[in-house]
């Protein structure tokens, strides 16, 4: 069996992005030489998010109003965890909520996608350098 690691840095200009990382991750299977197999994808933060949906511009901007009806940025007072200095409880709940990773199938060395699905990084606390990890395994 093979296994292949790549991690994947973002530092995003804003507080809040959705960023599609299927490139990158079809690209570390490619250079995994993996024909059968699984991609792990998962944010190596507790801010950020990797989950798997459409590209489409509209959900994405329902994703960030949704998000921000439950777990809303401020008052940054609203939540114990602000208490240690900190501003950012509000990201660590939509991180919470979008999930921290996506398993993939890999049939015939291609991601093993439903129709419209592509893999997504989600950025809750941005302005910083984050990674994630894409980590391969099979044959």
């Amino acid at each position: 069996m093979k296994s292949h690691r790549k991690e994947l840095w973002f530092r995003t200009r804003t507080r809040r992005a959705f960023i599609n990382i299927t490139p990158q991750v079809e690209e570390a299977l490619h250079a995994s030489g993996v024909r059968e197999g699984l991609v792990l994808v998962n944010a190596m933060h507790i801010s950020a998010s990797v989950f798997i949906n459409d590209d489409e511009p509209g959900l994405h901007r329902d994703f960030e109003d949704w998000l921000e009806k439950l777990a809303p940025h401020e008052p940054i007072r609203q939540y114990r965890h602000n208490d240690t200095g900190e501003d950012n409880a509000d990201a660590h709940i939509k991180r919470q909520m979008m999930g921290r990773e996506v398993v993939v199938a890999v049939t015939e060395g291609r991601l093993d996608f439903g129709p419209w699905e592509q893999i997504f990084y989600g950025e809750f606390d941005g302005m910083r350098d984050k990674r994630v990890l894409v980590k391969i395994i099979g044959e």
